[in-house]
């Protein structure tokens, strides 16, 4: 290792990652320090309940992964990483034995809705088909590390997407459209009626439309292995099992990135209070399966599907959203799940499957929503527990003891609601600065926030690559 590195990332997750490739890939000499045993932050792979059985503990399904501006420039398939896509991104099915889909087709997701609102549904995507490169790399990229590619798009976006997700969906006059859109807001695990969740319902769908809703081969860990591999060729350095509690037990470099909580970025970097303003979210309570067969839904398309969302009606959903917000356990909690052996069998063994499903509950809470989350999937899957040979479960405790950036279980780092959704973790224009001119953040705490895509990542070391050019000079 050289006597001054040039960047010391903190945090193997994928934002980590990609800021130390990103720093890399321009000439700099990087190391990454990571207290866990591995790579991966949120995004491993893990035998978590039987031998054989390989479980996501966290992100398992990667729309904006496969979609990712700074993931595109990478050849990161050269280190292993396929892009595996179920036969339908995701269905949200009904009581009633139906269900509505979210298909690489807007004609099929839009005809999944009824007469009455497929019209409307095409109308709503129609000014984004065919601009997702354009229109995420500029929306990623907010607040603004480079000039708008289409500032057209990019403005029509912001009018759409600035809205309450509750006032796009009364566009809608049938509950399909409006419940499987509220599941897509919900995926952010903020209030349908808060600031800019129009948005996140609007990118999640463009998202499958433009290319799908896919999950890498052996699990998200395959990720996390790829970008480190690519960092390794490029010169850089990875050290596991390496906990940093100060800014002195890390070697001397001339900037510091943090793919951390601002928490803890706080703690180690001593800056006080700087960061009690920053608030963090519901968590979530989240189970991993071994089954002994495909989940029995009644409905035909979530057999098909990589992902199901599970809240029948827009109303159900808002509810159990806002009691997790304000600290109660919802008795019917809105699901995610995903069922990942459908489309790569590999990850059970032979007939036996994996599947993963989580309910929000409030920051922190202890309880166990076991039942109240099987209950649930019985609802549209009769005789699912006959299936079950083990679960692993975890609530906001285990999440937060798993991953140190997951603040009472609150897997988005901070939460998604209000302004606090696009300018985060604080009102700046400079959101990746902190009040150390050597010291970083690059975490999913700040834009563009969730998800595996590395943006926080790219976004951030730009910032640091024009500091230590400024330095140099």
């Amino acid at each position: 290792m050289p006597s001054m590195l040039d960047a010391v990332v903190v945090g193997a997750g994928p934002n980590g990652l990609t800021a130390a490739v990103e720093l890399a890939r321009r000439g700099f000499s990087v190391a990454v320090f990571e207290a866990r045993s591995t790579v991966g932050g949120g995004a491993r792979t893990e035998e978590l309940t039987l031998p054989g059985f390989r479980h996501d503990p966290c992100s398992a399904v990667h729309p904006l992964g496969i979609g990712s501006p700074v993931f595109r420039t990478m050849p990161l398939d050269r280190y292993g990483l396929e892009w595996l896509h179920p036969r339908l991104p995701m269905a949200h099915p009904w009581d009633d034995g139906t269900a509505a889909v979210l298909s690489r087709s807007v004609a099929e997701t839009a005809a999944s809705f009824g007469p009455r609102d497929a019209g409307t549904y095409r109308r709503l995507v129609a000014p984004y088909l065919g601009k997702w490169d354009t229109l995420t790399r500029d929306f990623m990229s907010l607040p603004l590390t480079a000039l708008p590619r289409d500032p057209v798009t990019l403005a029509r976006f912001g009018i759409d997407g600035l809205r309450p997700a509750t006032w796009l969906m009364r566009r809608f006059r049938d509950e399909k459209a409006r419940a499987l859109f509220a599941g897509l807001v919900a995926h952010v695990i903020a209030p349908l009626g808060g600031f800019a969740t129009s948005a996140v319902g609007l990118v999640f769908a463009l998202a499958a439309h433009e290319s799908g809703w896919p999950m890498p081969r052996g699990g998200s860990q395959s990720i996390s292995d790829a970008l480190t591999a690519y960092l390794k060729e490029l010169g850089g350095a990875v050290h596991t099992d390496y906990e940093v509690k100060r800014l002195d037990d890390l070697p001397p470099a001339r900037a510091y990135v943090f793919d951390t909580s601002p928490t803890a970025l706080a703690r180690i970097a001593g800056f006080g209070g700087y960061y009690d303003h920053y608030r963090y979210g519901a968590g979530v309570f989240k189970i991993d399966y071994a089954l002994d067969g495909p989940v029995p839904w009644t409905a035909e398309a979530p057999r098909r599907a990589g992902t199901v969302q599970i809240g029948a009606r827009m109303e159900e959903i808002g509810a159990a959203l806002d009691q997790a917000s304000s600290g109660t356990a919802p008795r019917a909690p809105f699901l995610i799940t995903a069922q990942p052996s459908l489309v790569d069998p590999g990850r059970a063994p032979e007939g036996k499957h994996v599947f993963w499903a989580y309910g929000h509950v409030p920051n922190g809470w202890e309880g166990d929503l076991t039942e109240a989350i099987e209950r649930q999937i019985e609802r549209f899957a009769p005789g699912f527990r006959d299936r079950v040979l083990a679960r692993a479960t975890a609530g906001p405790p285990e999440l937060a003891a798993r991953n140190a950036n997951y603040v009472g279980g609150d897997i988005a780092c901070g939460a998604a609601r209000g302004l606090q959704l696009l300018l985060r973790p604080k009102l700046s224009l400079f959101p990746y600065a902190t009040p150390h001119p050597a010291v970083f953040l690059c975490s999913s705490a700040t834009p563009p926030g969730p998800g595996v895509h590395g943006m926080s990542g790219h976004n951030a070391a730009k910032a640091v690559w024009r500091r230590l050019r400024a330095t140099a000079r």
